[in-house]
C-alpha cells in the first residue's frame, strides 16, 4: 500500500459510521464514499457509474452472472475467478503469442470476457480491435482490468461495457475493488446498497484508501522489464511470449531443466519474491492453465517463474535477480541474505 492510501484508509477508520445510515454520522460518511467515488472516476477517466465490490474477483462474477444475455465467452487464458464464474462458457483460445483468437461470435446475445492484461505473461490484448467485433455482434463487452494503471489504456474507458478492477494492485488495500458500468441495464439488480446491484454495508475507509491510492503516479518499468529480458535472454533462458506487447510491470521466464518450485526455494533464500503462476494460484501445484492454452507442455511449464515489479523495485534489485537467477541456472546454491 502506499503511504497516501494507508493515511486515507486511517482517516476512513477514524470516521467510520455506517454510510447507508439516515444520521449526521452516516451522512458524513456517505459524502466521504460519494467523494471518493468522484474521485476514482477522475483518475480512470471513467465518466459512468462505478459500483465498489470487495475486489476484481466479485467484480468479475457480478458481471458474468448478472449480465443480461444469454452466453458467456471466456479466454481459455483468463484468470481463474472467471474460469470459476462461468464455467459452462464458450473458451476461445489464443494463439502462441497469447493474444486472444475469438471463434464466430454469431447468435444470441452473450458477455464476452477480454483480458487488458495476463497476469501470468503480461500479454496484452488489442482492446480496441476485440471491441468493434464483439459489438458488431450485439454483445456486452467485459474486461478484465485487474493489472490495469489508472488511465493506461483509453482503449478501455471507450469501449468497454463492464469493467473489473482491484484495489490492491494499485497500491491501494485489499478487500476492496470495483466493477465500472456503461449502463447499469446490461445488469440484473439484487437491491441492497451500490445502487441496488450488491447487497452489504459499504467499505468506505477501504474506497477512500483507493481513491488515494490512484491518484498518486504509477511508475513506468519498461525500461526494467527490458533489462530484465535481456539478461534472461543472454543468460540461456526463454522470454514467455517474448515477441507480443506486453505489460511493462509483469513477465514470465523459462529456466530450461529447473523445476519452478526449486527455483522458488533458491530466490526466497536470496530474499526475492516472485511465484509460478499467477499470486493467488502460486501455492497450487496444477500445472498453468495459461502456458498449456500458449501451447507448452507441462515439464516445460513447471520450469517457468512469474516475475512482477512494484513501485518500489529497483535497477539494483533487477541485477540481484539476475544474478541469482545465473546461479540457480548453472547449479550453484543461492546463499541466504
Amino acid at each position: 500500500m502506499t503511504e497516501a492510501a494507508r493515511a486515507a484508509l486511517a482517516d476512513g477508520c477514524a470516521i467510520w459510521a455506517n454510510p447507508s445510515s439516515p444520521h449526521a454520522e452516516g451522512r458524513a460518511a456517505r459524502r466521504a464514499l460519494e467523494d471518493a467515488r468522484a474521485s476514482i472516476g477522475r483518475s480512470l477517466g471513467w465518466r459512468h457509474e462505478i459500483l465498489f465490490t470487495s475486489g476484481a474477483s466479485e467484480s468479475l462474477s457480478i458481471a458474468l452472472t448478472r449480465s443480461m444475455a444469454e452466453r458467456r465467452f471466456v479466454g481459455a487464458i483468463d484468470h481463474d475467478a472467471v474460469l470459476r464464474a462461468a464455467p459452462d462458457a464458450i473458451v476461445m483460445p489464443v494463439g502462441p503469442d497469447g493474444v486472444l483468437r475469438p471463434p464466430d461470435l454469431g447468435g444470441p446475445r452473450a458477455v464476452v470476457t477480454v483480458q487488458w492484461a495476463n497476469s501470468e505473461t503480461g500479454v496484452r490484448q488489442p482492446i480496441a480491435e476485440l471491441a468493434e467485433a464483439i459489438h458488431a455482434a450485439g454483445h456486452i463487452l467485459l474486461v478484465d482490468a485487474a493489472q490495469m494503471p489508472a488511465g493506461a489504456d483509453p482503449d478501455v474507458i471507450e469501449h468497454a461495457d463492464l469493467v473489473a478492477l482491484s484495489a490492491h494492485k494499485r497500491g491501494g488495500p485489499p478487500g476492496i475493488g470495483a466493477l465500472l458500468v456503461r449502463d447499469l441495464a446490461v445488469l440484473a439488480p439484487t437491491g441492497g446498497q451500490e445502487r441496488g446491484y450488491r447487497p452489504g454495508t459499504e467499505n468506505m475507509p477501504g474506497v477512500l484508501g483507493y481513491a488515494a491510492a490512484l491518484a498518486e503516479p504509477e511508475p513506468d518499468h519498461a525500461d526494467l522489464r527490458a533489462h530484465l529480458d535481456d539478461a534472461i535472454r543472454r543468460s540461456g533462458g526463454i522470454v514467455v511470449a517474448d515477441a507480443s506487447r506486453r505489460h511493462p510491470a509483469i513477465a514470465s521466464y523459462h529456466m530450461p531443466g529447473k523445476p519452478s518450485a526449486a527455483q522458488l526455494i533458491q530466490f526466497d533464500l536470496a530474499q526475492i519474491s516472485v511465484s509460478a503462476g499467477s499470486a493467488c494460484a502460486s501455492g497450487s501445484l496444477k500445472p498453468s492453465h495459461v502456458l498449456a492454452a500458449l501451447g507448452w507442455d507441462v515439464e516445460a511449464g513447471r520450469e517457468v517463474v512469474r516475475v512482477s515489479f512494484g513501485r518500489a523495485t529497483t535497477r539494483e534489485d533487477v541485477d540481484r535477480f539476475i544474478a541469482a537467477w545465473r546461479a540457480i541456472a548453472r547449479g550453484k546454491r543461492v546463499e541466504a541474505a
